[in-house]
């Protein structure tokens, strides 16, 4: 009997002061109707009528007091402002609560798996969110992994205290900066782990669809025409940033950030495809997710680590022949600006530093 999967996704619930409320599946019929430009198309997609599809935008309109929709003759149907920016609110949503739900659905699968198929292997991974590790739980189903998303930082020590038996992070293919040094000597011994050869990345600048604003490099990250969404301190990603700013003498605090920070890649996308920035920072799976021109700066190697006698179980032995398949590194090449071309291979944490310049 094949065993159940439960499925985390957020939904919506608007309510009025009169006490009326409305059904979410609006957001299927508007990301549907984005995507086509047609009504009956954008109906049939999401498995209603285009009668009820029609009764549903009236109902939403009525209750917002303005259209989400126009329909127009021999055009077809178009997102009006507000459906845009009720969508975007929807994808902005999903992109920064991701990670969270996705550790609570890794969490509860694992019992689940427990109770109705009783213990079969498992890795527990702790690793830095991205596109490619999110792949991983759709190649792993000869064994239970239990994915948590964690900064690489966090993850390292994890693996270190016995938290977890892996532990994914990334690093610049350029010099290694002495604060990432830094941790790398306190958390990976040469004798005690291995390092294994996940993915390699292109990160960048993310802006607008046609680049309004002429933005060419991080010096713009300083006019103050541009507005800049920073991710959270914690992230690599920042950290790469960062030294990527430092190398040229400048801070990331002095750059004309908004308020706000994010906590993905995709969360920055999504901030700034619906207008509340002009640029961020992350890779190009992100931009290309949400329609947006990338800048490459900087190439960086995502990378997994663990104990030496972790990569002698069997179940590792697995995971290690998955990801040098021709299906994973498929899938992950198909991901904009990645690359699995060494994926599953292994390296010692001397080859590692060396090839940073260390």
């Amino acid at each position: 009997m094949p065993i159940q999967k439960i499925s985390i996704v957020p939904t919506w619930s608007f309510r009025d002061d009169q006490g009326r409320t409305l059904d979410p599946q609006l957001f299927g019929l508007l990301k549907c109707i984005e995507d086509d430009g047609k009504l009956t198309a954008a109906a049939a997609k999401v498995g209603i009528s285009y009668r009820h599809a029609w009764n549903q935008l009236n109902k939403w309109s009525d209750f917002f007091g303005s259209d989400l929709v126009t329909l127009e003759k021999g055009r077809g149907a178009r997102l009006t402002h507000l459906g845009e920016k009720l969508l975007w609110a929807e994808k902005r949503v999903i992109a920064r609560l991701e990670p969270q739900l996705d550790n609570i659905t890794s969490e509860l699968n694992i019992e689940l798996s427990r109770l109705l198929a009783g213990v079969r292997p498992g890795l527990r991974l702790h690793a830095s969110h991205g596109y490619a590790v999110e792949l991983l739980p759709r190649f792993t189903e000869e064994f239970e992994l239990d994915l948590q998303y964690k900064p690489g930082q966090e993850a390292l020590a994890a693996m270190a205290r016995e938290q977890c038996d892996l532990a994914g992070f990334h690093l610049p293919v350029s010099v290694i900066s002495d604060e990432m040094m830094g941790w790398i000597d306190k958390l990976l011994k040469p004798r005690a782990h291995r390092i294994i050869c996940f993915i390699t990345r292109q990160q960048g600048l993310m802006v607008r669809p046609g680049n309004p604003l002429n933005i060419r490099g991080l010096d713009d990250l300083y006019r103050p025409d541009v507005r800049f969404i920073n991710r959270d301190k914690e992230s690599g990603t920042r950290k790469l940033l960062e030294e990527l700013l430092q190398r040229s003498g400048k801070r990331i605090e002095d750059c004309n950030d908004t308020p706000n920070a994010e906590f993905t890649h995709s969360a920055v996308a999504a901030h700034i495809a619906s207008g509340m920035a002009d640029v961020g920072f992350g890779v190009q799976a992100a931009a290309s997710q949400f329609g947006l021109d990338f800048i490459p700066q900087a190439e960086e190697r995502y990378l997994l680590a663990c104990h030496q006698r972790t990569l002698e179980t069997p179940v590792m032995q697995t995971l290690l022949t998955t990801l040098k398949s021709d299906d994973f590194r498929s899938a992950v090449d198909d991901l904009p600006g990645y690359s699995a071309e060494h994926s599953g291979e292994l390296i010692s944490l001397q080859e590692l530093l060396a090839g940073a310049g260390r």
